[in-house]
């Protein structure tokens, strides 16, 4: 077996869901959740198959970002793990807990614009997502401006109020 960090990447300004389902139902029923969320936004989706002919299936409303969904799936290969990309405005936040929600969907490793590596296992019989590295590591202890900031950016986004 080989353990690999698998560099995923994506189009500028938009986001990431990387999880685990258990079933190929997960490609249509994430792409409704997406659609009916109101997102307002470009989205794209791939989920790698794990039996059966072992496809990437895809759904979206983006053929760019469905683009990215692919390369992320073809990078790690891991069977059963799907990719959402969000286009600029779309936010995890605003359908994270549907996703997670979604019957098939057995775990979310990430949801992040960040840069992100995938820790990843392969062995004869295919590979699999151990874990993400999401961002960088911290750099230092926020202090009394840096909290200012990190309040004042919430309210900015509209996710906090006062």
């Amino acid at each position: 077996m080989n353990i690999e960090a698998v560099r995923l990447e994506w189009s500028q300004d938009c986001n990431i869901i990387v999880g685990q389902s258990h079933f190929i139902k997960t490609v249509e029923d994430l792409a409704e959740i997406l659609a009916g969320s109101g997102l307002g936004g470009k989205w794209g989706l791939a989920f790698n198959e794990a039996s059966g002919p072992c496809l990437v299936r895809t759904e979206g409303n983006d053929p760019a970002l469905i683009g990215d969904a692919v390369a992320c799936a073809r990078a790690t290969g891991a069977g059963h793990s799907f990719y959402v990309v969000l286009g600029p405005g779309a936010y995890p936040i605003n359908v994270l807990d549907r996703i997670k929600a979604c019957p098939e969907v057995c775990h979310v490793f990430c949801a992040t614009a960040n840069p992100l590596e995938l820790i990843v296992a392969r062995s004869d019989q295919g590979s699999a997502i151990l874990g993400a590295v999401d961002g960088h590591s911290p750099k230092g202890l926020e202090g009394d401006a840096d909290k200012a900031e990190r309040r004042g950016m919430l309210r900015r986004f509209g996710y906090k109020f006062g």
